[in-house]
């Protein structure tokens, strides 16, 4: 299914901004109609989504050897609305997200990484990679729900 980096992160991008979608339709259903769940349910959705697309951002840098630079573009992307998907075609263009998965470590290739074995050991088996990544997230997520939604002081 995500056979390129850039298959997964155009995913990624746009999962994020229908996630705003949820989120901002949530806080207008309970701004109209008292509904509260509304903003839980587009909350957490969203809240999963945001992670899920940091995770990917974060995998796909390091398989596509980004800088430092487009990386925190990409992660900044998420916290404003809307803006993963310019920020999916911004890299796009720049050909950040072109290439295959990185799945055979060259410990001899000049742009070589202490963690092309591990990361080319877990691409070779998605599934792995995926569970390791859902469960890593979930945790976060269910960190952040015992901690709670920001709530401003009075």
């Amino acid at each position: 299914m995500f056979r390129s980096p850039l298959t997964l992160f155009r995913t990624l991008a746009f999962a994020e901004a229908v996630s705003w979608t949820l989120l901002i339709a949530g806080l207008v259903v309970r701004s109209t109609t008292g509904w509260a769940p509304a903003v839980t349910i587009g909350g957490g959705i969203h809240g999963f989504v945001f992670l899920s697309y940091g995770a990917t951002v974060v995998l796909v840098a390091l398989n596509n050897r980004w800088k430092a630079g487009p990386t925190i573009v990409a992660l900044v992307s998420a916290v404003i609305p809307y803006a993963t998907v310019p920020a999916e075609v911004w890299l796009h263009r720049r050909g950040l997200l072109e290439g295959a998965w990185r799945t055979k470590p060259a410990s001899d290739a000049p742009d070589a990484r202490w963690y092309d074995r591990p990361l080319a050991w877990l691409l070779r088996r998605p599934w792995v990679l995926f569970l390791a990544l859902l469960v890593v997230i979930v945790a976060i997520f269910a960190v952040l729900l015992i901690i709670g939604p920001p709530v401003p002081k009075s």
